[in-house]
């Protein structure tokens, strides 16, 4: 029976569905007994947002085949995301959701203001719902629609564990009880930071990788004191050492030390990256896949870094979606580097436990699409207010300081 007449035929039962143990196929599990092939036609019918308490926001873009696909946005500014995603909807509903990459041209080309974190987040959710439902059209995970695989396991880095075999971790630089927020800080401060790196060093010793994220916080004379004074310590690489808006800044930090210079938290899109590549401001760069993209403009930017000889360690402090499909992205780039919180679980969130991590490395994600399965009742007893906005202020003189 072909794909299109068996898919007809189901639907001709959905009267007795009940009688015939079918009613699953349309309610219970949309993604997991879809039935249709890659040359039945489908469309989008509805795209949904959910902001939960922890901000992280998620989008739904369901379609007339049962098919769901799921994808994440930027946790911050987390009202305006999930409302951005609803505009777009009205021009998804009706849509052939396997046109994924027409659909991110329309997207972002479609609109007179484009990139920034808000506008890209939006793009960045739905491409990743796309991709989900395209993977469950032809049945497999994405990556193998992006070429296949490069690689037979992924490295992750997050919390130091001898039954996982992570191996790998990052710190901040802390001094005096606090981070550096001075424009320019004094000797106490730069040799308590030094002192703490080294007695993490110590501690965990030479086998275990640790870059030092500065985290964009630190102003240019401080983070020169600190690269310098924690060089003979060997930290893997110092991320965002400045805030990214002044590339040539960075560039010129990159050229006084030897040690790595890695960033891209937030830069957006194949554009935002080309002048960090050009310059040289990292050799390292951490595109996010909920704020840059998603897996159709990482996998360009990813290739444009190749033709750099830099590695990619894609950014992710976020949920299920976001490292699923920064999982799908390494499983098919040959620049890979290593995996932000790939040792997360996210079982509050999953109807289906991850493959479980091992000696540093989470196994390739098998199921179709972006390879999980939310739970929307876990999901949805999460949904609620965002955290609240939050700046910081200087204890001292009560200036504004970086987050």
């Amino acid at each position: 029976m072909s794909q299109i007449n068996r898919r007809s035929w189901l639907r001709g039962l959905t009267g007795a569905a009940g009688l015939f143990g079918l009613d699953s196929v349309f309610t219970a599990k949309p993604t997991d007994a879809a039935q249709v092939g890659p040359n039945d036609k489908i469309k989008v019918t509805k795209v949904e947002s959910f902001v939960l308490k922890n901000s992280w926001v998620f989008v739904k873009i369901s379609t007339d085949a049962g098919i769901v696909g799921w994808g994440e946005m930027l946790k911050d500014d987390a009202k305006a995301c999930a409302a951005g995603a609803l505009e777009v909807g009205d021009y998804l509903v009706g849509q052939d959701p396997c046109r994924v990459v027409h659909h991110w041209q329309a997207i972002h080309r479609g609109a007179f203001y484009r990139g920034g974190p808000i506008k890209t987040a939006i793009s960045s959710g739905i491409d990743q719902a796309l991709w989900d439902i395209k993977g469950k059209v032809y049945g497999v995970p994405v990556y193998k629609l992006l070429g296949g695989p490069t690689r037979d396991r992924i490295r992750v880095y997050g919390r130091l564990s001898k039954e996982t075999g992570v191996n790998a971790m990052k710190t901040g630089p802390r001094g005096m009880g606090r981070g550096a927020i001075k424009y320019v800080e004094g000797q106490k401060y730069v040799d308590e930071v030094v002192a703490n790196f080294k007695a993490l060093r110590e501690k965990v010793g030479p086998d275990v990788d640790i870059g030092i994220d500065f985290h964009g916080a630190v102003q240019p004379p401080t983070a020169m004191l600190l690269v310098k004074a924690l060089e003979p310590y060997q930290p893997w690489f110092y991320e965002e050492v400045v805030q990214c808006l002044n590339v040539d800044v960075m560039a010129e930090i990159a050229r006084k030390t030897h040690i790595p210079l890695a960033t891209g938290e937030r830069i957006f899109t194949k554009w935002g990256f080309r002048e960090i590549l050009e310059k040289r401001a990292a050799t390292i760069i951490q595109p996010d896949i909920c704020y840059a993209g998603g897996i159709t403009e990482l996998r360009l930017i990813a290739g444009m870094a190749e033709a750099y000889y830099t590695p990619v360690a894609p950014h992710n402090p976020q949920g299920p979606c976001s490292l699923a499909a920064s999982l799908q992205l390494a499983a098919c780039i040959p620049n890979f580097l290593i995996q932000e919180r790939g040792d997360n679980e996210y079982s509050d969130l999953l109807a289906k436990p991850l493959p479980p991590v091992r000696n540093g490395h989470r196994p390739i994600l098998t199921d179709p699409g972006l390879g999980i399965t939310i739970d929307e009742n876990k999901l949805m007893a999460q949904v609620g207010e965002p955290m609240e906005y939050r700046p910081r202020f200087d204890p001292d003189d009560g200036s504004v300081v970086d987050w």
